[in-house]
């Protein structure tokens, strides 16, 4: 009789370790490893292409007041607010819902799709690897004109350096814009002109997928350890590039464009405007994935400390990356004879264009093309594989049954990733060039995220409480939130939100690429992917109304009040598991 209880209990007691196994979502190895995977999803390609541009385009130095004041009085209270709902709920940006403000839920549907079309960005990756294949080459591709998609227009960088550089500028394409559009993207004329699938782009876009399926397929654990090397070496690359960008001839000037403070531009709204666009991108705030990397932290991890390093790491970073973009725009316009603003570009222009245009000037221009590419890559890689894992943490947490268990979660993770890789084979045909550009315009624009911004305040500083969630976060950390922040999240927040919404609509201006102007469908679909994220969040919250029994009063009232407590919950849990223990122990 013995044994027989004995093989019973043991069934038992595997059945219970299984069960919660398959339900234990995991948290991170260490606090290093949750600090560099955070540090390495924000800090991105908004830190080195856009910022710089942002800055020497809307007043210099002066750019630093507005970008700063927003960066206090947004980023820094959106970001404790994000990670702290992670943190407290231990779940993803849709089921937290359920344990905040259940009418909420459309938001974290919102932010899924945001996450959907942030996905897509994988490309750039794939042609930083394309541009680093080129660069062990002993001829620089980009620097001459003697290859065979070159057209008889093409200008080698030694014209560049003759006396009438403008008049061939007007007359030609550089090497680089030829070796861009011709030999990578082998652009076609529209949208419409799909044509073939450029299969180089393609090889490089499965080693893309290939490093961040084996970054993310055990979930955190993968993760934090792929941290380790891909959010440190880019600061590597960056100081190396920092060293030579400032000791190059005509630094100066080019760090003087960069600074020069024009303080009439702060009169200008537009400034104010893209510097708070310009930290919600940088600091990857209303996306959902701040939601989910804090999710993984214990209860008790001091978030509150952890904001404002995080934060001035970002904006420190994206500072330096200033020095190291201008300094070498400063040496190539010397080169060339011309202005700094004639040289300045932002986005792949700057990454794909103008920047190995000027270290092909330099002497060693292999070693200085391989660190800048090896930089921009890594750069990528890690916001890369943080948006895949938000969105397969996400969906785990909405089916745990059918995609937690270890081997299930493996397969959901490699069927996932190779679902996106076939569908963004769209994106690498002679044609790409502009369907991602639409992406990029209409996909998560700053409208989508003053929206996100907007309804996460009024769900979490007005429903939920201000109150009541710097009471958690006291809870949590044993440092309650000043009342600025209260004050940010119920009332400054919302009110700067909702003015950059109304102008994003206001302003609005039709995408157009190179004199390319698109069709009406194509505008069309553009802004069916905008109104995809923005739109689902009230339809979701007069749905749950609809379809919730009870007066108009009671229905309002159970959306607006947690489903449960999670605090209570994880409480609840480890008291089950210290009895299920102490019932072993006294079995044994």
């Amino acid at each position: 009789m013995d044994n027989i209880r004995e093989a019973g209990m043991d069934r038992q007691r595997r059945k219970s370790e299984k069960q919660r196994s398959d339900e234990d979502r995991g948290q991170w190895a260490s606090k290093r490893e949750y600090i560099l995977v955070i540090a390495g999803n924000v800090v991105g390609l908004g830190n080195v292409w856009r910022f710089p541009y942002l800055c020497y385009k809307n007043g210099g130095g002066a750019f630093l007041v507005p970008y700063g004041l927003l960066a206090v009085f947004t980023g820094i209270p959106l970001f404790l607010l994000e990670i702290s709902m992670g943190q407290y709920t231990q779940e993803g940006f849709i089921t937290c819902w359920t344990k905040l403000c259940p009418l909420a839920k459309g938001l974290g549907i919102g932010q899924l799709v945001m996450e959907f079309w942030t996905v897509p960005y994988v490309i750039i990756e794939a042609w930083a690897l394309f541009y680093l294949a080129f660069s062990f080459r002993s001829q620089i591709a980009w620097a001459t004109c003697d290859n065979t998609w070159n057209t008889a227009d093409c200008l080698d960088l030694q014209t560049f350096h003759s006396s009438n550089v403008t008049a061939n500028l007007t007359k030609g394409t550089s090497a680089a814009i030829e070796f861009w559009e011709r030999r990578m993207l082998g652009m076609s004329g529209g949208i419409e002109e799909l044509g073939n699938v450029r299969w180089e782009l393609a090889l490089c876009l499965l080693v893309a997928w290939i490093f961040c399926y084996f970054s993310i397929w055990k979930g955190v654990r993968s993760s934090g350890k792929a941290a380790y090397f891909t959010a440190t070496f880019p600061y590597l690359m960056l100081l190396i590039l920092l060293i030579r960008g400032l000791t190059l001839p005509g630094a100066s000037e080019g760090i003087y464009y960069y600074l020069y403070p024009d303080i009439n531009r702060l009169a200008d709204l537009e400034v104010w405007i893209e510097a708070g666009s310009q930290i919600l991108f940088s600091y990857s705030l209303t996306a959902g994935s701040l939601n989910v990397l804090g999710s993984y932290n214990e209860y008790n991890n001091n978030c509150y400390k952890d904001c404002f390093w995080i934060c001035l790491l970002n904006s420190g970073t994206s500072f330096l990356a200033g020095f190291v973009v201008f300094s070498v725009l400063g040496f190539m316009a010397q080169e060339q004879g011309v202005s700094v603003d004639t040289v300045t570009e932002s986005g792949p222009g700057l990454a794909f264009i103008a920047y190995p245009q000027a270290t092909a000037l330099m002497p060693l221009p292999q070693f200085w093309t391989v660190c800048f590419f090896l930089m921009l890559i890594l750069l990528t890689v890690d916001s890369h594989f943080v948006t895949v894992e938000s969105i397969i943490s996400t969906v785990t947490d909405l089916f745990p049954k059918l995609f937690r268990a270890p081997v299930k979660h493996e397969i959901f993770v490699l069927v996932s990733c190779s679902c996106f890789y076939l569908l963004q084979l769209t994106l690498i045909t002679e044609g790409g060039i502009y369907i991602f550009q639409l992406i990029e315009f209409y996909g998560a624009t700053r409208a989508c995220a003053n929206f996100m911004a907007l309804s996460e305040c009024l769900a979490m500083g007005w429903i939920f409480g201000a109150d009541h969630f710097s009471g958690i976060i006291q809870d949590m950390t044993k440092h309650r939130p000043s009342v600025f922040f209260k004050l940010c999240w119920k009332y400054i927040i919302p009110v700067l939100s909702m003015i950059s919404f109304i102008l994003y609509l206001v302003n609005y201006q039709h995408l157009v690429i190179n004199d390319y102007i698109y069709p009406d469908w194509a505008y069309a679909l553009g802004w069916t992917m905008t109104l995809s994220s923005v739109l689902i969040v009230p339809s979701w919250a007069a749905g749950q109304i609809c379809f919730t029994s009870g007066t108009f009063r009671q229905r309002l009232s159970v959306l607006c009040r947690p489903a449960e407590d999670p605090a209570w919950q994880k409480r609840k849990m480890l008291e089950e598991k210290t009895s299920d223990e102490l019932i072993l122990a006294e079995i044994t």
